[in-house]
């Protein structure tokens, strides 16, 4: 579908400081850029450096804008984006995005955009969009359920949910009227407690998404009805505006185990080692850049990992804002043990060609719901190990859909045994028992892997941009 010629509407794009959120955004842009229209891609300098390259034929139709980002004395030198900090400095980025306000606004007067697209964090905007006669979306990276689950957002706004305790989050909302048993688990829930509760910055997490909502006219999710509808349905009824999913933005896939002139020796190295593994053998396992495992975490599943005698490839990267002493070692000894079955590979990988690979036939995960849309688009079952945000609920559905098993958790401070995870990933790839959930998952692969499908999500947002500008 492509624009319509009355005007090549102009779309600014606003995401906030993670590169768990800047590259869902960005993907957006690329999308959008190929219906014609004119984007303009706001971030602040090192973040932008750090993007992808555009494809040649977008590069006229995207606006790489960098805005500074005000100095915070207490923030490393050059931390622009939650992967440059620790999670105690969280705040302090917050309170620096805060600070982007007068050169947003700056930008937005000068350029004159028919929508700005914008994530959870800045809720000074709406007001200044209203005041320029911008349209305004709120996209929401990850699905409708995580959102929904926080309930009205006069009420995040306003503080006035009542639910103050780690208990009020272990049980679906009252407003949830279907039948589930999606919910927090007590150590999630503790996270979740702080995040409603006055930051560094001045503002909860709550109290931003609650503002971004009331400013916006409609608010997008990366969700599809075929995967789950009754989430979507609630959301609208939650917040009285138009919720549009976009569909789940499934990556382009073509070609990604041929040997091309592209082909970078990392990714000779690991296809040579997985071309040296029997079909669906092998479980991946990656837990994202910003989970930080102690080390008894670390610990536990390296041993877990080696009890299941389970061929594994584990991308174990540098946790975001960590130094030399933050650090966390294997255990003495585990490398040579599991010398030919198991690789851990430290730095950064192409987890899209790993998953398509012959040879994985499962996805040990941390539940970010970008990796469980790249995971379950290749039909993968999914061995979940979530931590905080949407994590938890994320994984709860998964489980509630049979499309893989959690990892059992103490629920007090979330620690596993090395039991716990041999036995979870032994059930998903080896017993008959887990049969139910490899089939379940080759099943979702139609739905997450559709690209025609996701196509359409999109061409509906494109019509809705150029039906409700100024709204």
């Amino acid at each position: 579908m492509a624009a319509k010629d009355q005007k090549s509407l102009h779309i600014v794009m606003f995401p906030w400081l993670a590169f768990g959120h800047i590259l869902p955004y960005l993907d957006l842009s690329k999308l959008l850029a190929q219906k014609g229209y004119k984007i303009s891609f706001i971030s602040t300098p090192r973040n932008i450096d750090r993007l992808p390259k555009l494809p040649p034929n977008l590069t006229s139709s995207i606006n790489l804008v960098k805005i500074p980002l005000p100095k915070i004395a207490e923030l490393p030198e050059n931390a622009e984006a939650t992967t440059d900090i620790h999670g105690g400095q969280m705040d302090l980025l917050k309170k620096a995005f805060d600070a982007l306000e007068s050169g947003v606004t700056r930008f937005l007067e000068e350029s004159d955009p028919d929508w700005i697209i914008y994530d959870f964090a800045p809720h000074w905007l709406p007001p200044i969009a209203v005041r320029l006669g911008i349209s305004r979306a709120f996209f929401m990276i990850i699905n409708a359920w995580f959102l929904a689950f926080f309930g009205p957002y006069d009420a995040l706004i306003s503080g006035s949910d009542h639910r103050t305790k780690p208990e009020d989050f272990m049980v679906p909302p009252k407003w949830v009227k279907f039948e589930t048993k999606v919910a927090y688990r007590r150590f999630e829930a503790k996270w979740i407690v702080r995040s409603g509760q006055s930051t560094e910055s001045g503002f909860s997490d709550f109290y931003r998404g609650g503002n971004v909502i009331d400013g916006c006219g409609v608010i997008l999710v990366r969700h599809c009805y075929e995967f789950e509808p009754d989430w979507v349905t609630l959301l609208e009824e939650l917040h009285n505006r138009p919720v549009i999913p976009i569909g789940l933005m499934p990556p382009r896939v073509q070609d990604l185990n041929t040997n091309k002139d592209g082909d970078d020796e990392i990714w000779v190295s690991i296809r040579s080692w997985l071309d040296g593994q029997n079909k669906g053998s092998v479980v991946y396992v990656a837990l994202g850049s910003e989970v930080t495992l102690s080390q008894d975490q670390l610990s536990e599943l390296a041993h877990g990992l080696e009890l299941s005698e389970v061929p594994f490839f584990w991308v174990l990267r540098k946790p975001s804002g960590s130094t030399e002493s933050d650090l966390v070692n294997l255990p003495g000894g585990f490398q040579e043990r599991v010398n030919g079955r198991g690789i851990v590979w430290r730095s950064w990988v192409p987890q899209l060609k790993i998953l398509s690979h012959d040879s994985v036939g499962g996805f040990l995960t941390h539940c970010g719901w970008s990796s469980i849309v790249e995971g379950l688009m290749f039909g993968h079952p999914l061995i979940t190990l979530p931590f905080f945000v949407d994590q938890g609920l994320n994984s709860r559905v998964v489980a509630e859909k049979q499309l893989g098993v959690e990892i059992p958790r103490n629920e007090e401070d979330g620690s596993y045994t090395r039991n716990s995870v041999a036995d979870s990933v032994k059930l998903v790839m080896l017993e008959n028992n887990g049969k139910k959930f490899r089939e379940r998952a080759k099943e979702m692969a139609t739905i997450f892997g559709d690209t025609a499908l996701h196509s359409r999500y999109i061409d509906n947002f494109v019509e809705y941009l150029e039906n409700h500008s100024s709204v």
